[in-house]
C-alpha cells in the first residue's frame, strides 16, 4: 500500500482535511475540516456554530433534515475540538457577513465528530483579553493562545523571523547554533549558572548572549555568522523584561560600521514594505545621531522621533553612534558601557593601549532606536588580544583574572583573527512595537510574569532531595 494522500491515492485514505481559509474554492463541494467551536447558538431547529482552526473562522448550520448530525450539533459547547464533514454553500447575497473574512460561505454540516470535549473556559476566547488578569491569562496560557490577537501576534513573529533568515541567507549568512551550556564570565549582568552532576562543585553557566561564541566563529573563518538565538540573564524583576528573551544575532568579517548598519537597515526597510505595508517608516534613510548629540537634543540614547506619537503605524528608526566606552562604577573604577569586546574607535586607541583619559575613549558602539525603544546594538569588535588585555586591564582585572575567564578569547584572537563586528537586534520589542502591543509578553508564546515567575509551570520550582545529593549541593536558607 502507497503512504501518498494526495492526487489519486487520496482515497486511500479517505477524504482529507482542508484548512478554513481554502473553503471559498470549495462552494458547492463536501468537504471535512476541523477545529474549535467557537461560538454555538441553538435557534431549535437550526442549529449555528462558528468553527476556528489555525487559518480562519466559518459560520456552519446543522439542518433537521440530518437527523444524526443535528443531534450531535446540539450537544456541543465552546472550546470542544470537533471533525465536521459537510457541503460549502455560497450565502445569499443579504446573509453576506462582510465583517469576517469568510462571510460569504456557510457549511451545511453532514457529520460531526467529538474529538475532544473542554471544561468551560476560565475566560472567554473570542475576544482580546484585554480585560483579563495577567496572572490568570499566564496561568492559562494554552488557552489564551487560541484567541485571535495572540494567534496573529505569533504567526507574524513567525513571517518576520522567516523573512529575516531569507534575507541573511541570501546574503552569504550562515545560520549556526551556538552551545547554551557555556562558562560563567563577568559580562554585565549575573548569569543563570546550571550545576555539574558530573564534575561537582563546578558549574556552567547559561548564555547572556554569544558573543564570545559568534567571536569564535569569526576566528574560525566563517566570515558572516546569524542565529535566531536565546539569551538568558538573572536580573533584578522589571516589568518589561524577561530573564530569556530572543535576539536575531548576527557577526560579519572584514567590516566596518556602515556595512553592517547597511544591511541591518536595509532588512528592516524592506521586512517592513514587505510585511507591514499599512506601516510608514518616517525617514529614509535613517537619521544617525552621535551619543552626544542624542544627549544633548533629547536626552536620551534612545530618542523617539515620531511626529505624531498617536499615530501606531508610524515608525521613526534611528542610529545612535559614538558611545563612551568606559563609565565609573560606584565604586570609583571603570566598566564597559555596553560590552568588553568591543573596539575603539580608531583614533582612540592609542589612549586605550596608554590606559590614558579613560572617560574620553569612544567606541565604536551603534545602536538603533525605534520609537523610543532600544531595537538593538552592535559594534565593531577587538580582534587584537592585546587591545582586549588593556579593556580588563582598566576596568581592574589582574593578569591572571583576564587569562582564567577570557584566555581563550585571547588565545583565538592570536590566531590570526580578521577585523570583524555585528549587531543583535531585540526581537520581542521590535515585534512588540510592530504588533501595536503594550509589552513584550504579548508577542512571547510562554513569557514569564514581571517578577520572572511561570505561573502556568508553576516554576521555579523545588527540585527533589535525591537530585541536590547527585549535584552535591546543600540549599542554606538565609536567616530571617
Amino acid at each position: 500500500m502507497s503512504f501518498v494522500v494526495r492526487g489519486k491515492y487520496a482515497n486511500i485514505w479517505g477524504m482529507e482535511r482542508i484548512f478554513i481559509k481554502n473553503l471559498t474554492e470549495k462552494i458547492g463541494e463536501e468537504v471535512k475540516i476541523a477545529g474549535w467551536v467557537d461560538v454555538r447558538r441553538d435557534h431549535g431547529k437550526l442549529i449555528f456554530i462558528d468553527l476556528r482552526d489555525m487559518s480562519g473562522r466559518v459560520q456552519m448550520v446543522a439542518l433537521p433534515n440530518h437527523k444524526e448530525a443535528h443531534s450531535a450539533a446540539s450537544k456541543l459547547r465552546s472550546e470542544w475540538v470537533v471533525e465536521i464533514t459537510g457541503k460549502v454553500n455560497k450565502r445569499p447575497e443579504k446573509m453576506v457577513n462582510k465583517n469576517e473574512e469568510l462571510g460569504g460561505v456557510e457549511v451545511e454540516i453532514m457529520e460531526v465528530k467529538i474529538l475532544n470535549e473542554a471544561d468551560t473556559p476560565v475566560f472567554e476566547i473570542n475576544d482580546d483579553g484585554r480585560e483579563v488578569n495577567e496572572e490568570t491569562r499566564l496561568t492559562n496560557r494554552y488557552l489564551d493562545l487560541r484567541r485571535g490577537r495572540m494567534q496573529k501576534n505569533l504567526r507574524m513573529r513567525h513571517e518576520v523571523i522567516r523573512f529575516f533568515r531569507n534575507y541573511l541567507s541570501d546574503k552569504n549568512f550562515a545560520e549556526i547554533e551556538t552551545p547554551l551550556l557555556t562558562k560563567s564570565t563577568p559580562e554585565g549582568a549575573r548569569d543563570f549558572v546550571v550545576p555539574s552532576r558530573l564534575y561537582n562543585g563546578k558549574f556552567y553557566a547559561l548564555p547572556q548572549s554569544p558573543q564570545q561564541y559568534k567571536q569564535l566563529l569569526m576566528s574560525a573563518g566563517m566570515e558572516r555568522y546569524f542565529q535566531i538565538a536565546k539569551c538568558l540573564r538573572d536580573e533584578d524583576t522589571r516589568g518589561d523584561r524577561q530573564p530569556e528573551f530572543t535576539q536575531l544575532d548576527l557577526e560579519m568579517s572584514f567590516a566596518e560600521q556602515k556595512d553592517i548598519m547597511g544591511i541591518i537597515e536595509e532588512m528592516l526597510i524592506t521586512a517592513i514594505k514587505n510585511l507591514y505595508p499599512q506601516k510608514k517608516i518616517q525617514q529614509i534613510p535613517f537619521p544617525v545621531f552621535t551619543h552626544k548629540e542624542a544627549m544633548e537634543k533629547y536626552n536620551s540614547d534612545k530618542p523617539d522621533l515620531r511626529e505624531d506619537k498617536n499615530s501606531p503605524d508610524l515608525l521613526a528608526f534611528c542610529w545612535v553612534v559614538n558611545f563612551p566606552f568606559f563609565e565609573k562604577t560606584e565604586k570609583g573604577g571603570w566598566t564597559f558601557t555596553h560590552n568588553p569586546f568591543s573596539s575603539p574607535k580608531p583614533e582612540h586607541l592609542e589612549m586605550l593601549m596608554k590606559k590614558e583619559n579613560t572617560g574620553e575613549i569612544l567606541t565604536t558602539q551603534y545602536d538603533i532606536a525605534l520609537n523610543g525603544f532600544e531595537a538593538g546594538g552592535g559594534s565593531i569588535r577587538n580582534h587584537k588580544s592585546e587591545a582586549l588585555e588593556k579593556v580588563f586591564e582598566i576596568m581592574g582585572f589582574e593578569k591572571e583574572k583576564i587569562w582564567q575567564d577570557f584566555g581563550h578569547m585571547l588565545k583565538a584572537f592570536s590566531s590570526g583573527t580578521p577585523p570583524h563586528g555585528g549587531i543583535a537586534l531585540g526581537l520581542d520589542r521590535l515585534m512588540m512595537i510592530l504588533q501595536n502591543e503594550p509589552n513584550i509578553r504579548e508577542v512571547i508564546a510562554f513569557p514569564k510574569t514581571g517578577d520572572a515567575r511561570d505561573p502556568m509551570m508553576d516554576s521555579p520550582s523545588d527540585i527533589s532531595k535525591e537530585q541536590l545529593l547527585e549535584l552535591g549541593i546543600q540549599i542554606k536558607k538565609p536567616n530571617k
